[in-house]
């Protein structure tokens, strides 16, 4: 059987019509944002305090995209007699987000939790350098990180902060109770 001539030309404005008619869904994106998923990975923002420059998050990084200088600064004892103590002292922190990939390695993997996703996602420059986040730009961004979920009402405390009230228990449970053994007068004298 032939097709019919021009039976494709019918089909294709048949579909053309069809969604004529249907209520478009695009989004204006520019005037009206987003509803983003709580969990969005948009930019890395840096909380600054919580940074020990111990530089796991650059060598763990897949990219090397982090960069991160410091030097150590001498402590003075917190005692008399005591001895002085060196620390880290951070310098430059900076992410390449035009290498990074946005795996979270870097977050994941940072003990201090000095690193959070941020639902952030407007940050395009039109200079490739401008990319490059230095500490400061960081941390404007730790403005924008949503504070974390509640905990569960149902759920387990954590084993460390139950351990943590048992001791502070038993400390102001020994400060309550008088003392065993009470020094007589005259006792221990020779």
């Amino acid at each position: 059987m032939a097709p019919i001539p021009g039976s494709g030309l019918a089909k294709g404005l048949a579909v053309t019509l069809r969604t004529m008619t249907r209520k478009s869904v695009t989004e204006q994106y520019p005037d009206a944002l987003p509803d983003l998923p709580p969990r969005t990975r948009g930019v890395i923002g840096l909380f600054e305090e919580n940074c020990t420059v111990c530089m796991l998050c650059a060598r763990e990084c897949p990219d090397w995209c982090i960069y991160i200088d410091s030097h150590k600064e001498t402590v003075p004892a917190a005692a008399p007699g005591g001895r002085e103590r060196s620390r880290n002292v951070l310098d430059r922190f900076a992410i390449d987000f035009s290498l990074c990939m946005y795996c979270g390695i870097c977050i994941e993997v940072c003990p201090f939790d000095a690193l959070f996703w941020s639902p952030e996602f407007e940050y395009a420059e039109t200079d490739i350098h401008e990319l490059t986040h230095e500490r400061d730009k960081l941390r404007e961004w730790m403005w924008t990180v949503p504070a974390p979920p509640a905990l569960d009402p149902g759920a387990e405390e954590p084993k460390e902060i139950a351990a943590a009230r048992k001791t502070a228990e038993k400390l102001a449970a020994a400060q309550r109770e008088p003392s065993a053994y009470r020094a007589e007068p005259g006792e221990g004298e020779s």
